[in-house]
């Protein structure tokens, strides 16, 4: 990650007008600034519901799930919006101007009494009710909020790869990229949280608002020294114009002949290129099949949306081939989430002292997957996949890993179960089932090996259905492959609410209470889940082909 940071490099690339490593700084200390506001305020978002709305605590989990699938959603809208109107760099200043509004108002209603419902005791039935203001004024807020994170983030690592053309400075630039967003990330979770929970959500929102300011003043500095691309239109739009274009011309019978297609401006080059037509989902071959008026004299398309190209056909079947394994993420994705809002609820009632002196905020648990899903992905990169090709003479496929991560994950959910039951036993044994906010004499630290095994779990997991789409999606779709992981979270978060909400409906297990719950069995019923869920993933995994790089036994070829 150093040696691309060289002199010579520096050299080579700031000698431009623009772009190259003089942009880095600009580029990299904005997004440390905008991760660190969004971390603050987002982290910790179930426990301000609870002490500061009065919200019940499995609500509360709720409400922050959908929030977390909603800031997962909105950097797809922001990549659309920036590749199809505005380009990567207006995109970022608008959303960043938007984040610090919604903050700003999340600072007001932590801070005036007018904003909020009074305080009244932990589990007591006996609380004055939120007004409609207080909810619009607080709502409006975690929008703004939401849709500036959106905006910002994976749009700051397009903005920043874009500005190198070599792709080893690219590589160089998204390690520290993710390492800045990791840091940023474990900085909110504990010094923000911190003062959150021991001074005043006022002070930590007020100090996400500095920092979300330091931010946009950082990348604003850097704007005289930015390469700006051109928006280049969304493969989204391409896939939409795909499935107009097919559903417009069913009627049509598909032609046999590779003439009737049309391969694009340059007709002959693209011919070539494209080749023909695959067999598969055949009937949305009609949608690159020409007749009378779909192309102009000279060649262009007369009707966008009515007649595509070859290649647009073939970048869309590819994306339903491989979304049976995308499904299969999606699930793998919905336990951890539940685990991660339920970790939380968990911490509230536990003994959270470290020493005699320091207690970790209860939001500051998840740091633990951070931390270990950082060090299992040096340890996987440098000991385990080398060891791994020395012993079957090529490295683990994305596949591999992937069925790894399962296995992991499913072993986290099991081990919560057992240390949840671990906890009710204590409960039981106290009497503390019917005395909601008393703290478990139990310490936080059971928490951890469940989420230590998640994290190395993500280790293994999300990077390697990252590799999978990077690899088999087209060309002109890897920067939407990259993007896959933000979409199944962001589903993974509003699948679990859905889950969380029949649990509540169907089962007594998930009382506002968690000592007088079970929430032992919601994580067993996870687990066997996860088991179901794994034997699907084999299944797709044993069906699956790879379709641009292949091996032996279908594994992708290292050489290629």
């Amino acid at each position: 990650m150093d040696e691309s940071l060289s002199h010579a490099d520096i050299s080579s690339d700031s000698g431009r007008r623009r772009g190259g490593w003089i942009t880095f700084p600009f580029i990299i200390g904005a997004l440390g600034g905008l991760t660190l506001a969004a971390g603050g305020w987002i982290s910790n978002l179930i426990v301000f519901l609870i002490e500061e709305f009065n919200v019940n605590s499995i609500d509360a989990a709720q409400i922050s799930n959908v929030v977390y699938g909603s800031v997962c959603f909105f950097p797809i809208i922001g990549a659309i919006i920036a590749d199809s109107f505005f380009g990567s760099f207006y995109v970022i200043s608008i959303s960043s101007c938007i984040s610090l509004l919604g903050i700003v108002l999340l600072v007001l209603t932590a801070t005036l009494n007018s904003l909020k419902p009074q305080p009244c005791a932990t589990g007591s039935k006996l609380c004055q009710p939120t007004s409609a203001l207080q909810y619009a004024v607080f709502y409006t807020g975690i929008t703004l909020a939401s849709l500036g994170l959106g905006g910002t983030r994976y749009t700051l690592a397009t903005l920043g790869a874009n500005q190198f053309d070599k792709p080893k400075h690219q590589a160089s630039f998204f390690n520290w990229f993710f390492f800045t967003l990791y840091s940023s990330i474990v900085v909110a979770l504990t010094v923000i949280v911190y003062v959150e929970d021991n001074l005043s959500f006022k002070w930590g929102f007020g100090l996400c608002v500095i920092a979300n300011l330091i931010g946009m003043a950082i990348f604003f500095s850097g704007s005289r020294f930015y390469k700006f691309d051109k928006p280049q239109g969304s493969p989204f739009v391409g896939f939409g114009r795909v499935i107009v274009a097919s559903v417009r011309k069913t009627s049509l019978q598909l032609s046999t002949e590779r003439k009737n297609y049309y391969y694009g401006h340059d007709g002959v080059t693209n011919k070539v290129a494209a080749a023909t037509l695959s067999k598969s989902f055949r009937f949305l071959n009609r949608a690159a099949q020409k007749i009378e008026g779909d192309v102009k004299s000279d060649g262009s398309i007369a009707k966008p949306w009515s007649l595509c190209t070859t290649q647009q056909v073939e970048d869309f079947k590819t994306v339903l081939r491989i979304f049976p394994l995308w499904s299969t993420a999606l699930f793998l994705a919905t336990p951890i989430a539940i685990q991660s809002s339920m970790s939380v609820l968990q911490a509230l009632t536990m003994d959270r002292h470290i020493g005699p002196h320091f207690k970790l905020p209860s939001s500051s648990v998840i740091v633990i997957v951070l931390f270990s899903t950082s060090m299992f992905l040096t340890l996987i990169d440098r000991f385990l996949c080398p060891m791994w090709q020395k012993i079957t003479g090529e490295l683990p496929s994305p596949l591999q890993r992937v069925g790894v991560g399962h296995v992991l994950t499913i072993l986290s959910m099991a081990v919560s179960a057992v240390m949840e039951s671990k906890r009710l036993k204590i409960v039981q044994e106290h009497h503390l089932q019917d005395q909601p906010g008393t703290i478990v004499p139990m310490s936080i630290f059971w928490l951890f090996p469940q989420l230590v095994l998640v994290g190395i779990g993500d280790a293994f997991h999300f990077p390697g259905q990252v590799a999978l789409f990077y690899q088999e999606f087209p060309m002109s779709l890897r920067s939407t492959s990259t993007a896959m992981i933000s979409l199944i979270i962001g589903f993974a978060y509003y699948v679990s609410t859905g889950v969380v909400n029949m649990v509540q409906r169907v089962t007594g297990w998930l009382p506002n209470n968690l000592n007088n719950g079970k929430l032992d069995n919601v994580y067993w019923m996870l687990a066997v889940l996860g088991v179901i869920n794994f034997g699907y993933y084999l299944l797709c995994a044993k069906l699956y082909r790879y379709q641009n790089v292949k091996g032996a036994d279908g594994s992708p070829d290292p050489d290629s």
